[in-house]
């Protein structure tokens, strides 16, 4: 039976109040607790990824920092690193730089030494026949006497005695020679003639062939053979 008018108006009234019923459960405090979580966890994750960002360029900016600090360290640091030559009688591991006018530097002396020893001597050729070792003092120094076994110092020149010419020389390096004395380590003139003269002495040593490289050329590899004459100065002995 088709419904009245008066029934199709109440269920038209419960309609719209199945409706609203309807609505209102999706206004529930459930569901605005759950939108409000929502909305925390994504300001949340926002906050962390801007964290994570500040970080990030702080950390870059802080290696760029430490990068110039480094490269003004090197530039500063970087323009000396030759070594100090010690302002005393003990020979260094390195020659001395030469001066502005690119001569050899004068030699460390030892205190109260004669500042003669500053200069490269002049070597003429010996006279007549050299039969024995001969040690001439040119410049008495004041120091302790050499003794065999200990290390000395030394400025040298060499030439032949025969002619004055000159063979080898440490003032054309600039840096003093060392080496123990006294126990075969240098020619037998050189170890005879140098232990008992003091420390700041300069002396002439006239020795024959067979106390030097010997008389035969070609026994003598390259090396001055016959008499020779050396200067010798003694800067250090220890």
């Amino acid at each position: 039976m088709p419904a009245t008018p008066s029934h199709q108006g109440v269920d038209d009234v419960s309609e719209r109040t199945q409706q609203n019923r309807s609505a209102g459960q999706d206004q529930s405090p459930a569901t605005k607790s759950g939108r409000r979580l929502a909305a925390q966890l994504a300001e949340k994750k926002a906050a962390d990824a801007k964290r994570r960002r500040n970080a990030w360029i702080s950390g870059f900016a802080a290696v760029a920092v430490a990068a110039v600090l480094i490269g003004v360290f090197v530039a500063i640091g970087g323009g000396d690193d030759k070594p100090k030559t010690q302002a005393d009688a003990t020979p260094s591991a390195s020659a001395p730089a030469p001066d502005a006018a690119g001569a050899p530097p004068a030699p460390q002396l030892p205190a109260g030494a004669d500042p003669a020893l500053g200069s490269k001597p002049t070597v003429e050729a010996g006279k007549g026949e050299l039969k024995k070792l001969t040690v001439t003092p040119l410049i008495k120094g004041t120091g302790p006497a050499v003794q065999k076994g200990q290390t000395i110092t030394t400025n040298y020149l060499g030439v032949f005695y025969k002619d004055g010419k000159e063979f080898d020389s440490s003032w054309s390096s600039g840096q003093p020679a060392s080496f123990p004395i006294g126990v075969g380590q240098v020619i037998p003139g050189w170890d005879q003639g140098l232990v008992g003269v003091t420390v700041g002495s300069r002396v002439l040593l006239d020795i024959p062939g067979e106390l030097a490289y010997g008389n035969d050329e070609a026994a003598a590899g390259g090396r001055p053979t016959g008499p020779l004459r050396f200067v010798v100065d003694v800067l250090a002995a220890q």
